[in-house]
């Protein structure tokens, strides 16, 4: 935003709300993510190509949650960590953004063939191998999209910043559009398909499973959606006046804040699931059984 009258406006600072706010959200993510990735590689009755899609998706937010203490440190003071860690935790921060969208709608495809055409290959093997090679392809193509984002990092006064231009020229407008808006409609139009297909189904109970992807589905578009339409308003839009500035100001770091926290929601969402849920607390009755047999044997040889 180059005018100078803008940048003379005043503006309610969003820096330590944002830092601590950040490091919030990095302890919920990492402790839901490590815990269900925990759930997913214990549980064996788990559909294997659903159990491959989560621990995919929970890649990708712990991933995401990992670069939040560097951007809270960022904001509560200022980028101390150097050229390489920023170029580097770009790349992250943009992994596990797009990583995390082409893999939901990778899962809701999988759940439109199945729920909607019914053609899936019946075959074990061959599911598995459709679905890692899926898997493969949203991560090649996500390191692959965030490389080239690491490489815009912009300096100002000789004063560094550690920020992707994200919001000079079209090439952004168009990696928004392939990378948020097409799997978005995509996204709609495969689960409008499957709720229709499951309101005139007879036996609804076989597709419960499919409202917690629905629901996984919904967390992403509301806390990811706003945040994708202000970024390409502000490439469109340049504010005239103090009001619309600090208006775009209050807006971006409102809905970044939503943005961010959508990296401790899908654990929450997934443990929704009453088998992962009873799953997670046989493992920690099987702990706590674990801890009182061990402090048994100690007390016992004490004596």
């Amino acid at each position: 935003m180059g005018n100078g009258t803008i940048f003379a406006c005043q503006h309610f600072d969003f820096s330590i709300i944002t830092g601590y706010l950040f490091i919030i959200i990095t302890i919920i993510s990492i402790i839901g993510n490590i815990i269900l990735m925990w759930v997913l590689l214990t549980f064996k009755k788990l559909n294997l190509v659903t159990k491959i899609f989560m621990m995919n998706l929970a890649c990708s937010d712990l991933i995401f949650a990992l670069t939040l203490p560097f951007w809270a440190t960022y904001h509560l003071k200022h980028w101390i960590f150097g050229d390489f860690l920023c170029k580097f935790i770009i790349a992250m921060y943009f992994t596990g953004m797009y990583s995390s969208i082409i893999c939901l709608t990778a899962m809701s495809v999988d759940r439109f063939f199945i729920v909607v055409l019914k053609n899936w290959p019946n075959n074990d093997r061959r599911k598995k191998t459709c679905t890692i090679c899926v898997c493969v392809a949203t991560w090649v193509i996500s390191i692959g999209t965030s490389v080239y984002d690491a490489s815009k990092v912009k300096f100002y006064d000789d004063y560094y910043h550690c920020e992707s231009s994200h919001s000079e020229g079209p090439g952004y407008d168009i990696q928004v559009v392939l990378l948020f808006f097409i799997p978005f409609a995509i996204l709609i139009f495969c689960h409008c398909a499957i709720i229709g297909t499951i309101l005139q189904a007879t036996n609804r109970s076989r597709h419960r499973a499919l409202t917690i992807v629905f629901f996984i589905v919904v967390a992403y578009i509301i806390c990811w959606g706003p945040y994708n339409v202000y970024l390409l308003i502000e490439s469109w839009y340049q504010p005239k006046t103090c009001d619309a500035f600090q208006q775009l100001d209050i807006g971006y770091n409102i809905c970044r804040l939503l943005a961010f926290s959508h990296c401790c929601m899908n654990p929450l969402l997934c443990l929704l699931i009453q088998k992962l849920r009873n799953h997670l607390f046989c493992l920690l009755r099987k702990m706590k059984e674990r801890d009182v047999h061990t402090c048994r044997i100690h007390i016992f040889t004490e004596f």
